[in-house]
């Protein structure tokens, strides 16, 4: 399985310190949700318990499970984030 990390990097200026604050956000995608029984009124998943690409990233076949063939959206989709303070900077004001 592959997992993807996004960093974001932002400033907040404020009156009295400007902080700089660095974001990572991993996501992974857990089981198949895909109702393949929806045609005939029912309901019944695959059992596909992990996404996993089929192709390289960048590619349209990165998005289709190798595992179950659902694209990834049908997967359910966890997201940590992590919160990390770079710096501070403060002015005194007289």
């Amino acid at each position: 399985m592959r997992h993807r990390q996004v960093v974001l990097r932002r400033n907040e200026p404020s009156r009295r310190s400007a902080n700089s604050s660095l974001t990572v956000r991993s996501v992974r995608y857990g089981e198949c949700q895909k109702n393949h029984a929806a045609g005939i009124g029912g309901y019944a998943v695959d059992g596909c318990r992990e996404f996993m690409a089929s192709g390289q990233e960048g590619t349209s076949s990165a998005l289709i499970c190798a595992a179950c063939g659902c694209h990834r959206n049908f997967h359910r989709r966890e997201v940590e984030t992590e919160f990390e303070i770079v710096g501070i900077v403060s002015d005194k004001l007289d």
